[in-house]
């Protein structure tokens, strides 16, 4: 059965930028999203997912779990997606990305204090964006090791992650271009779009609810049209129900089955 194969720091001293930080990483398992979270990162990494090697496909993802920046849902953004896509052939690198610093056992309910959070959210965007190219350069550096395609190499963000995933998506070099870009329920107006879609964007894939509580429907329509109007391929996914956050959550809903959404659609790249 696949599994969690190694975690890799993404560089080798103190990440650049971010020095002098000093708050300690710290995990929340009782907080207000009732899921195990992950705050106060300063070491960026990834954790290292293989399939069956029976089943490789050659093609891997950077998984960039959501959390506000404030902390990174680990599990149903990260982990439990990785353990999925491993049993489709698919590597994958779950990203422990910076965050914001915060200072109880409940990120989330800090979180939810804050009076302007996309103010508050700006400046740590451009750290978490280097930790996402850092990890594409990573894996494309390292492809003979992890027995993956240099040109199959994707990127998959959720929510404050899919921020993460669009930046990266407008900020690429050659070395660090992902092949295919997936945005689930991503917070938009948070990314790094720089110049605007560049002239070689790679594939996009957006998917959301219409009933998100952060009402993120219209953001998703948002990275689409962009992608659209700059004529570059797209595809869109709007369930009616789902809410925000959902990942890998069974809620009895066709928001269940979004990841067999994605593999169909990442699969139709190889067309």
């Amino acid at each position: 059965m696949p599994g969690r194969d190694e975690i890799v720091r993404l560089y080798e001293g103190p990440a650049p930028g971010s020095e002098t930080w000093t708050q300690n990483e710290c995990e929340s398992l009782r907080n207000l999203w009732n899921t195990r979270l992950i705050a106060n990162v300063v070491d960026p990494s990834l954790t290292v997912f293989r399939p069956d090697p029976a089943k490789a496909s050659g093609r891997s993802v950077v998984i960039c779990p959501g959390g506000g920046f404030f902390a990174l849902s680990v599990d149903s953004e990260g982990f439990e997606v990785a353990r999925a896509l491993c049993e489709k052939g698919i590597t994958c690198f779950v990203l422990k990305y910076r965050l914001l610093e915060t200072h109880t056992s409940d990120p989330p309910r800090e979180l939810a204090k804050v009076a302007d959070l996309d103010a508050v959210v700006a400046p740590v965007v451009q750290w978490a964006m280097a930790d996402g190219l850092k990890a594409l350069e990573h894996v494309r550096e390292n492809c003979s090791y992890y027995e993956v395609r240099p040109d199959r190499i994707g990127i998959l963000g959720f929510s404050a992650g899919g921020s993460l995933a669009c930046s990266v998506a407008h900020n690429y070099s050659t070395l660090t271009r992902p092949e295919s870009v997936a945005l689930i329920y991503p917070v938009y107006r948070w990314s790094n779009i720089g110049n605007g879609v560049p002239d070689d964007a790679p594939p996009l894939f957006v998917l959301g609810a219409t009933d998100d509580c952060l009402s993120l429907g219209p953001e998703c329509i948002d990275v689409y049209r962009a992608w659209v109007e700059a004529g570059k391929p797209a595809e869109l996914h709007l369930y009616a129900a789902g809410d925000h956050g959902f990942g890998m959550r069974a809620q009895g809903l066709p928001s269940d089955r979004w990841i067999d959404r994605y593999v169909d659609w990442i699969s139709s790249l190889d067309n």
